[in-house]
């Protein structure tokens, strides 16, 4: 097997890893916190993604365009916890979910609406569509090194926040105990209104990078769910050191795994079969090692209530 092309696709996987951290951190943090489960979620990350691409077009700058997504995004956010997520508080969560589930509904009519219901080119910076020869032999594309810089810059500095500031520590206290948090006079719903905010402000940043890596069109939000809430399973519910950890880890699977796994395949099976069976098997990948790990360590692998 060739070490470039391993290297590489391990640089893929890192990326994608940290673009899911981006979303399973507000998500793990909204239901650590806040016990809701926001399946809506993934909508903003579309938001992002969408409004992104727009502005990047009509503007021709994708630095205006992220932070007008990612303000965008936030204002929409703010408006869906004052309206519905306030209701949400306290009620059980097959009502949350199907509170959400809801939203996801309306956010892909309304994107119809707006966009219409064919995918929208998100275009790579012109400054950022050659390569970089990282070493002899191994050209990689400039915009992954940027999505991966952002993304490990963004990791470090939600670490900061969360760990050596107060806001942070108020998140943790909300996280390990709510109840007992707000006997000690922490403010819960501005708390509660701050996380969701940041939850839907990565979220909407980790839409408008991955849009030139992937298709901008309905329905990309509830596709990216998915692999996100395995990750805050894994990482465990609350935890955002776990949400990291547990991103790059299904992140390395399952690039690896639909970069790798049709070759193997092709040994023992026709290539058309090998071609369809390997980005299943590497999906499924991922659902075992989410089973392994909780056969293991029920409640993820940093659990935030441990």
């Amino acid at each position: 097997m060739n070490p470039i092309l391993v290297f590489e696709q391990l640089l893929n996987g890192a990326g994608y890893g940290l673009m899911l951290f981006l979303i399973a951190a507000g998500l793990t943090l909204v239901f650590g916190i806040m016990d809701v489960m926001n399946l809506s979620h993934g909508s903003l990350f579309m938001v992002g993604a969408y409004v992104a691409a727009t502005v990047h077009v009509q503007s021709g700058s994708f630095a205006v365009a992220v932070l007008v997504a990612v303000a965008v995004t936030v204002a929409v956010a703010a408006l869906l916890e004052v309206t519905l997520m306030r209701r949400l508080y306290g009620r059980d969560h097959l009502a949350q979910v199907l509170a959400t589930f809801g939203v996801i509904l309306v956010a892909d009519d309304a994107v119809k609406m707006v966009w219409g219901p064919s995918p929208v080119m998100a275009p790579t910076p012109a400054w950022l569509s050659g390569p970089v020869e990282l070493f002899a032999g191994l050209p990689y594309p400039s915009y992954r090194l940027v999505v991966l810089g952002a993304g490990v810059l963004v990791a470090g500095l939600l670490y900061l926040l969360v760990n050596h500031s107060r806001v942070g520590m108020l998140v943790r206290a909300g996280a390990s105990d709510r109840w007992m948090a707000e006997l000690m006079g922490v403010r819960v719903r501005r708390v509660f209104c701050g996380i969701f905010v940041l939850g839907a402000a990565l979220a909407a940043l980790a839409g408008a990078l991955m849009g030139p890596l992937m298709a901008v069109q309905v329905g990309m939000g509830e596709s990216i769910l998915i692999p996100a809430l395995v990750v805050i399973v894994i990482g465990g519910i609350g935890s955002v050191r776990g949400a990291f950890v547990a991103a790059l880890l299904v992140g390395l699977v399952d690039t690896i795994g639909r970069a790798f796994l049709p070759l193997l395949l092709r040994a023992a099976l026709p290539p058309a079969v090998a071609a369809d069976l390997g980005p299943l098997c590497a999906e499924v990948a991922m659902y075992a090692l989410m089973a392994a790990v909780l056969s293991f360590r029920p409640a993820g692998l940093f659990s935030a209530k441990a």
